[in-house]
């Protein structure tokens, strides 16, 4: 068993947008449902109140965060939310009864229902796609052409999202909520 987890170097994404759309295609999620699975944002500040500076790259690259300690999770009265054997937050859409708590409970707003399916839906990780076929990148990162994304096995010391994080600084997005986010991003 694996513990996946992604590492963003955000500094070097020029908002092509190619990740959204191989995610989509990956997916069978329409063109243009913004923030349907993955989506690049914008981020005008850095630091905390009142220690604020304009960010270095105007985007950011962003997805479920992959929680170890999901709150989404934690509220599903049917356990539609679960963790797979890596760790990895899914969504049994046979479960789901698009009551949307996991959505209301996300701190990340990474969340959206799926108009095909009717249920409750996020990004995978390409556990049901890529990774059934026994590939070892998601579409995302197999797409990028500024090698933003680095995916892999946390526990390997020698995958190449160990190495990285440990060679550069990283962080999780909202760290102080302990939800402990296996999404890094790259300083």
């Amino acid at each position: 068993m694996a513990r996946y987890g992604m590492a963003l170097d955000y500094k070097n994404c020029i908002d092509c947008k190619a990740c959204e759309s191989a995610c989509k295609e990956e997916n069978g999620v329409l063109l243009g449902a913004d923030k349907h699975r993955i989506w690049v944002g914008t981020k005008e500040v850095e630091g905390e109140f009142p220690f604020l500076s304009i960010s270095s790259s105007g985007f950011v690259p962003s997805q479920c965060q992959h929680c170890e300690a999901a709150p989404c999770q934690e509220v599903c009265p049917t356990n539609a939310t679960y963790y797979d054997e890596n760790g990895v937050v899914r969504v049994d859409a046979d479960k789901c009864i698009l009551c949307t708590y996991c959505m209301n409970a996300c701190p990340y707003d990474a969340r959206y229902v799926d108009d095909r399916t009717m249920t409750v839906d996020k990004c995978n990780f390409c556990s049901d796609t890529r990774l059934a076929r026994g590939e070892t990148t998601t579409a995302c990162q197999n797409t990028c052409p500024t090698k933003v994304r680095t995916f892999g096995d946390l526990d390997d010391p020698y995958s190449e999202i160990s190495e990285l994080l440990r060679r550069r600084d990283h962080y999780s997005l909202k760290a102080h909520l302990g939800t402990k986010p296996k999404l890094f991003y790259l300083t």
